[in-house]
């Protein structure tokens, strides 16, 4: 969207934030705000961590049960099965303890426990009319921003489609960002989400419904990430690292909320219905290439993007600028232990010519800032990134 008279925009960043070392502690505090039954969803392997005990504790009466069967690619199935826990539980309030599939989960959750039926039923953006059950997220790693987002990604199997919901109604309520409920995360998810956080933050200073302030909020996360997602790979106890990730992920949630994310974003979704790569990972592989194949719509914007990097020089050009920030895009994910490529995962080239069909179908591709003519120029991308 340029910056010109005919500029309007709206923006929306309704979740209350509660940051810092031990701000866990205010969890009981925000429940009996909201109200009387927490309904926990989280997965099996924060279990073991022993963080789930840690939020049972705080959370004391107020909690109603629990639901920890949310698998890394979550589905229809697993929502609606949620949703009829957290009914049975008298459950009023939903938390959310996890990544993006258990904090996307537990947004589905919401909405079925208010209004009913099955997560089928509100497939696509802006169906609900009244604002859903009160949801608190406390996210274990940076990467999706999903705690202030109004959307959900959630796997259609019967489909073999990944489907996005979007509704400002469902935006969680309160996000309480603890760095030490990321403390423990591997380096290689810290690595792989963060790339995620990355992606969003690119995509949205990029996309066609970009806007001042979502463009602030990208541009910073940019920063952030480049300065301290190393650091937080390099030593998972840097609790500074780990909370300017939370911060971070959190602008860059904000912004593509706000702005959309585009063709990335279309073509890692496909490569996780029909492929089962992470989230992160496909957007870590796929950014550079896509921002290669956008360079000559939007040079300008991804010059900017190179000085939030730090490598535009002062004797570069525009066109230079732009082709750093790409090239440098591919060294930071390798700096960060990122080095694969599609070929890794045994990505074969039926999948791929299957991928690229989804992908004209999903709705980030509409905001790309260079137009997506047909299925064969996301084939083209996909094998360059083979």
């Amino acid at each position: 969207m340029p910056y010109d008279a005919g500029l309007n925009f709206n923006y929306i960043a309704p979740t209350r934030i509660i940051f810092g070392e031990g701000s866990i502690s205010e969890l009981p505090m925000e429940v009996r705000a909201l109200g009387d039954k927490a309904f926990l969803v989280t997965d099996p392997g924060l279990i073991e961590t022993g963080l789930v005990e840690q939020v049972k504790r705080k959370l004391g009466d107020f909690l109603a049960g629990v639901y920890s069967d949310v698998p890394q690619d979550s589905g229809m199935e697993i929502v609606d099965k949620g949703a009829e826990l957290a009914l049975s539980a008298g459950a009023d309030v939903i938390v959310s303890l996890g990544g993006g599939s258990v904090i996307d989960t537990a947004k589905g959750i919401c909405i079925v426990l208010k209004e009913g039926g099955s997560l089928r039923d509100f497939q696509g953006m802006q169906m609900l009319t009244q604002l859903q059950t009160p949801h608190i997220v406390i996210p274990t790693t940076a990467g999706t921003g999903s705690e202030v987002t109004s959307g959900a990604v959630v796997l259609d199997r019967d489909q073999g489609q990944k489907i996005i919901i979007f509704e400002y109604f469902n935006t969680p309520r309160v996000a309480i960002l603890d760095p030490h409920m990321t403390e423990n995360l591997p380096a290689h998810l810290t690595a792989s989400t963060g790339m995620d956080a990355l992606t969003h933050a690119v995509e949205s200073y990029v996309v066609q419904a970009r806007n001042p302030i979502s463009d602030s909020a990208a541009l910073h996360a940019i920063k952030l990430i480049v300065k301290h997602l190393p650091l937080a790979v390099a030593n998972g106890a840097d609790l500074v690292a780990r909370g300017q990730m939370q911060i971070a992920a959190l602008l860059a949630g904000w912004a593509f909320s706000n702005a959309m994310v585009g063709l990335v974003h279309a073509m890692a979704h496909s490569l996780g219905a029909v492929c089962r790569i992470p989230h992160g990972l496909a957007n870590g592989i796929l950014l550079p290439h896509v921002m290669r194949y956008n360079l000559d719509e939007i040079p300008d914007l991804t010059a900017d993007i190179a000085e939030a990097m730090g490598v535009a020089a002062i004797d570069m050009d525009i066109s230079a600028k732009a082709m750093a920030a790409a090239d440098k895009m591919d060294a930071f994910a390798q700096s960060v232990g990122l080095d694969q490529r599609l070929k890794d995962f045994n990505v074969t080239e039926e999948q791929l010519k299957e991928c690229a069909e989804l992908s004209m179908s999903d709705g980030s591709i509409i905001y790309n800032p260079k137009i997506v003519m047909d299925a064969e120029a996301v084939l083209s991308i996909y094998r360059t990134a083979y």
